[in-house]
């Protein structure tokens, strides 16, 4: 079980349009399922997360930093592990892939220059760093972004 797959008891939400404080037979009524009585029971209820007056918890904990909207996750590879393929294959997201090289491919895949290569291969991904692509081409291999 993970947190993405809860969902409510079957039958314990309705819908939006729900009507509430209409007789017994609603199974909604008399108290509108606000229970008896109560600061929750009355009308103008305090909102969510309110704790009575005492500091409540998003503001007593510290905030710090932020996170960029824009910012890309981007996987990288490094040359040593296209040293699996074959001589003259094609290197495609695809096959990084299916290899289980990469498990998510995110915002893009780029290749980088760490370890050695020892054959010819044609490489398709997203992005490519300098020593990456030197490495690549030096075998006579091609490097293509896409």
């Amino acid at each position: 079980m993970e947190l993405s797959n809860l969902r409510p008891a079957e039958g314990s939400k309705h819908s939006a349009n729900f009507r509430r404080g209409r007789g017994h037979a609603s199974g909604n009524g008399k108290t509108a399922g606000k229970g008896h009585k109560g600061q929750k029971a009355r009308s103008g209820a305090p909102r969510v997360g309110f704790e009575g007056g005492q500091m409540p918890l998003y503001r007593r904990l510290p905030k710090r930093g932020f996170t960029n909207r824009n910012s890309k996750t981007i996987v990288g590879v490094n040359v040593s592990v296209l040293e699996r393929f074959d001589n003259d294959s094609v290197v495609t997201v695809e096959t990084l892939l299916e290899n289980g090289i990469i498990k998510n491919v995110y915002d893009g895949v780029k290749i980088l220059g760490n370890g050695e290569l020892t054959k010819k291969l044609t490489v398709k991904v997203h992005a490519f760093s300098e020593g990456a692509k030197t490495k690549i081409e030096a075998l006579g291999g091609t490097c293509e972004v896409i």
